[in-house]
């Protein structure tokens, strides 16, 4: 069923190019600041677990917990901008993010630690899912809209080396505070930019009344995502089960529930549309294999090779630089079919990903660095594609529905893959030592290539049929 929304003005060309302008360079801005605050855990673990008196249980969850808060809010928040308007949601999600972070950089203990990150998660959720929704209502579909993607995609691969980058400079005793604290600062100074600079999306006169949907969902997610995480953090193999098959069972609930209300949160028609399936398994299969390796990248290399923090940090920023140029270089070429660039984004992963599994013991990390160019060059390009077909295939007042659900599949990838390559690592023989570190970390960078090879494929296999 349709609904009306309010109807805006017309804006002159000039205006609306200059509107275009201001909401690009904000989302991009708050999109780097989400991902920087993301993978700062990843370069202060030991510094934070040591600091807080964390056991190699609680580990897991300092390096989960924004990731369940992410995936569990990403498409409540979208279907929330949907209805409520993006404008708000984005901002309330800046200022959400900015209170998670300054939670996580007072906390005097773990369990603060992950409520915090947890807090910045359902914050980034809501920045991420508007984001977007936000470049679809000002960019028309076409070239301007690829070229404004590929600068979202592009603020993606710049948001990992940032975060690690800000990890080396504030290094020291207290130094993973002093990042949360800057992410804290300058979290609220966006929200402040994002509410005097950003337009306000068109609502509906009748938002939708859909309660069951939300609930189901959230349960859902955050039952399978702890699920995963449980086996990092000590728990045994029947809790893991139970969280799993809790979580498979209220998502079960959900799609029937989703089903019959008249006005669901998601329209699951939507799944029969070719394109917009695509981008899904395109964002699981990125989120599983190339977020979900490089997430334990620092940990191999610190503990498996002895390598220091600056070294390890220098290698993500090359990967993270040559994303990011490859995704502002394909602003050149919007031309290009989105999904056909989302398949060879994929392999070119596929390839880099193969190309990490070099290491043994005693070697330098620099071997991994062909790898990382290329898989650079793979990740940048399915970031651009997925900024452009994540909104392509529906419609324009369901923007940040679409931007959601894309979202929802990249973290949900990269908790599974996560977890897979924990246990390929954590699996290397001998177990527990430098040796089996490398071991398993060759192991689940091949896995990784298979997973990026396989959604490579799925891609191709969904588009549609030539006339």
């Amino acid at each position: 069923m349709s609904r009306s929304v309010r109807s805006r003005p017309a804006v002159p060309a000039d205006d609306a190019a200059a509107v275009a302008s201001r909401t690009l360079a904000v989302v991009a801005t708050s999109t780097l600041v989400v991902l920087a605050a993301f993978v700062t855990p990843l370069a202060t673990t030991v510094a934070t677990a040591r600091d807080l008196g964390t056991g190699p249980g609680g580990q897991a969850w300092l390096l989960s917990a924004m990731s369940v808060g992410l995936a569990a809010a990403l498409l409540v928040a979208g279907a929330a901008a949907d209805d409520l308007g993006r404008r708000r949601v984005f901002t309330a999600g800046l200022v959400l993010l900015a209170a998670g972070a300054a939670l996580t950089a007072a906390a005097g203990g773990t369990g603060v630690f992950v409520a915090g990150r947890l807090v910045e998660g359902v914050g980034g959720a809501a920045v991420l899912a508007c984001s977007l929704g936000l470049i679809a209502q000002v960019f028309p579909l076409g070239p301007p809209r690829a070229r404004a993607a590929a600068v979202w995609g592009a603020a993606l691969g710049a948001g990992t080396g940032v975060g690690g980058l800000a990890a080396v400079v504030l290094d020291g005793d207290t130094g993973w505070r002093a990042t949360h604290v800057a992410t804290a600062v300058v979290t609220l100074l966006l929200a402040v930019a994002g509410r005097l600079l950003l337009p306000e999306s068109p609502r509906p006169r009748r938002p939708r009344v859909d309660v069951a949907g939300p609930v189901l969902l959230v349960a859902a997610v955050t039952c399978l995502l702890v699920g995963l995480v449980a086996p990092r953090s000590g728990a045994g193999a029947a809790t893991t089960t139970a969280l799993l098959a809790g979580g498979a069972v209220l998502t079960a609930a959900f799609v029937l529930a989703e089903s019959r209300v008249r006005a669901p949160m998601v329209d699951l028609g939507l799944f029969r549309v070719r394109g917009f399936t695509a981008a899904l398994v395109g964002a699981l299969a990125t989120g599983a294999a190339t977020v979900g390796l490089m997430s334990l990248l620092a940990t191999v290399l610190q503990r498996g090779l002895g390598e220091s923090l600056l070294s390890t940090t220098v290698l993500v920023l090359l990967w993270s630089a040559v994303a990011t140029a490859t995704s502002v270089g394909l602003r050149w070429l919007p031309g290009v079919d989105g999904r056909l660039l989302l398949a060879a984004g994929l392999a070119v992963s596929a390839a880099g990903l193969a190309g990490l599994a070099v290491l043994d013991a005693g070697a330098s990390s620099t071997r991994l660095l062909p790898g990382l160019l290329v898989l650079g060059v793979g990740y940048g390009a399915a970031n651009a594609a997925l900024g452009r077909e994540a909104v392509a295939h529906v419609p324009p007042e369901r923007a940040g529905m679409g931007s959601g659900a894309n979202n929802t599949a990249r973290y949900l990838g990269a908790a599974v893959g996560a977890t897979l390559v924990v246990l390929l690592v954590t699996a290397g023989a001998p177990a527990g030592t430098a040796e089996g570190l490398v071991a398993g970390w060759d192991a689940a960078a091949l896995a990784g290539a298979g997973v990026s090879a396989a959604g490579a494929l799925a891609v191709l296999a969904l588009r549609p049929a030539r006339r």
